[in-house]
């Protein structure tokens, strides 16, 4: 655990950036960018850098992971460098909608509620499930925590479920879930190692690769028990970027180079399938 404590650290409610050396291609097969990136030579994303294996630090407190990547991989593609600025996950869309960066690369939901606010790009399939005490025993979803604790991070969509959970229970008659929210990943960590609550509320990708970090802390204590698609956000104000990444991550599909980012952290499960 101290590995993720000591990243997590430079996470709690801080912003920081990074900036990150990509290879730079020429302006390929991709349409006109903003103005303010091509001048620039960057792309800004807003990514809240604390939930492996999505994006979090490694052991040279560099930000890595799937969306890292995926980012890195993007700007090339665009021609320009990537830039990662590090924040809570509650702030990345009004940071957006703030002008603070150009996207947001952070496993982000698809919602109605989102859509009607920012635009999504659709780019994988995510789950949902919960990190347990190693050896404690499984659970089939949320109504299993009936009259426990249970941590969550703050706007999260695991948060949702949880409290969605809780309106069935107490028309059932049943205790509710306590749900302990968080600012980010690693105090909710803390929580289940040291048995202060029965569950973490996460996506089924993060309980599936602290299972194999460290399988005698923590186990992937449920099945996935929800589905959705997962998007890269950008402004309404800026179709022209919405477009040249949709058409830069197409590439990616379907030259490979997406899935074997994928295959890299074993998320071949939530790959999406090439465009035809």
């Amino acid at each position: 655990m101290k590995l993720q404590f000591a990243r997590s650290r430079l996470a709690a409610g801080l912003v920081a950036c990074f900036a990150l050396a990509a290879p730079v291609a020429s302006h390929a097969d991709v349409p006109g960018l903003p103005a303010t990136i091509t001048s620039s030579g960057t792309i800004t994303y807003c990514s809240a850098v604390s939930l492996p294996p999505m994006e979090f630090f490694n052991d040279k407190q560099q930000p890595v992971g799937v969306d890292i990547e995926l980012g890195n991989l993007l700007a090339s593609r665009l021609g320009v460098k990537a830039k990662f600025i590090n924040m809570p996950f509650a702030g990345l869309i009004p940071a957006l909608l703030a002008g603070h960066c150009d996207a947001i690369l952070s496993q982000l939901f698809i919602k109605p509620p989102r859509l009607k606010v920012i635009d999504e790009i659709p780019y994988m399939n995510s789950q949902e499930g919960f990190i347990l005490k190693a050896g404690a025993p499984k659970i089939s979803g949320p109504a299993d925590l009936s009259g426990l604790k249970a941590a969550s991070v703050t706007g999260t969509t695991a948060t949702n479920l949880m409290q969605a959970a809780n309106d069935d229970l107490t028309k059932a008659g049943k205790p509710p879930i306590n749900i302990v929210m968080f600012p980010e990943n690693a105090p909710a960590l803390q929580q289940v190692q040291f048995g202060q609550v029965a569950a973490y509320g996460v996506s089924y990708e993060a309980a599936l690769y602290y299972q194999r970090l460290q399988p005698k802390v923590f186990e992937s204590g449920s099945p996935p028990y929800f589905k959705i698609l997962t998007g890269i956000g950008v402004s309404k104000s800026t179709p022209d970027l919405k477009l040249a990444l949709t058409v830069a991550l197409n590439g990616l599909m379907r030259d490979g180079t997406y899935a074997m980012v994928f295959k890299e952290w074993h998320l071949e499960e939530d790959a999406l399938p090439p465009p035809q």
